[in-house]
C-alpha cells in the first residue's frame, strides 16, 4: 500500500481495510470459540455465530465492490447489525457456559471494536460521497 498525503494508506481492496482485517480476526475467534460448544449446538448456536460472522466480512467485502458509496454504506450498516447478532449470540454462549467470561470479555471486545471501526468508515464514506458531490458541476 502506498500513502496518499491527504488520506493516509492508499486501499487497493478490501483486504486493505482495517475494519474488514478486524472482523476477519473476530470471524476466527469466534470459530475458536465454537470449537468448545457441545455437538448438539452444531446446527443451532455454531450455525447461527458463524453465519453471523462470516456476514460482517462479507457485507464489507460487497459493499467495497459497489458503485456507489450509498451501497457500500448500506452494506456496512449490514455488516454492523451482524456484528451486534454476533455480540447476542456470544451472550447466549455465556449463558449456557459454553464460553468462561474471560473468553466472552475478549470476544465482545472485539466484537465492539469491529463495530467502533464500522463507524468510523461509514462516516469516512460519507465524507467522500460529500466531498465528491461538491467537486462535482
Amino acid at each position: 500500500m502506498e500513502a496518499s498525503p491527504l488520506r493516509g494508506p492508499r486501499v487497493k481492496g478490501f483486504t486493505d481495510l482495517q475494519v474488514w482485517r478486524l472482523a476477519r480476526e473476530l470471524r476466527k475467534l469466534s470459530y475458536c470459540l465454537m470449537c468448545g460448544f457441545p455437538s448438539e449446538e452444531r446446527y443451532v448456536l455454531s450455525s447461527q455465530l458463524r453465519r453471523a460472522a462470516i456476514s460482517i466480512t462479507a457485507n464489507i467485502a460487497e459493499g467495497f465492490g459497489r458503485y456507489s458509496y450509498q451501497e457500500n454504506i448500506q452494506f456496512c450498516r449490514q455488516a454492523r447489525g451482524s456484528a451486534f447478532e454476533v455480540r447476542d449470540h456470544l451472550t447466549t454462549a455465556l449463558d449456557a457456559s459454553y464460553i468462561t467470561p474471560e473468553m466472552y470479555e475478549k470476544a465482545d471486545a472485539l466484537t465492539q471494536r469491529v463495530v467502533q471501526t464500522l463507524n468510523g468508515y461509514i462516516r469516512s464514506t460519507k465524507t467522500l460521497q460529500a466531498e465528491r458531490k461538491q467537486a462535482s458541476p
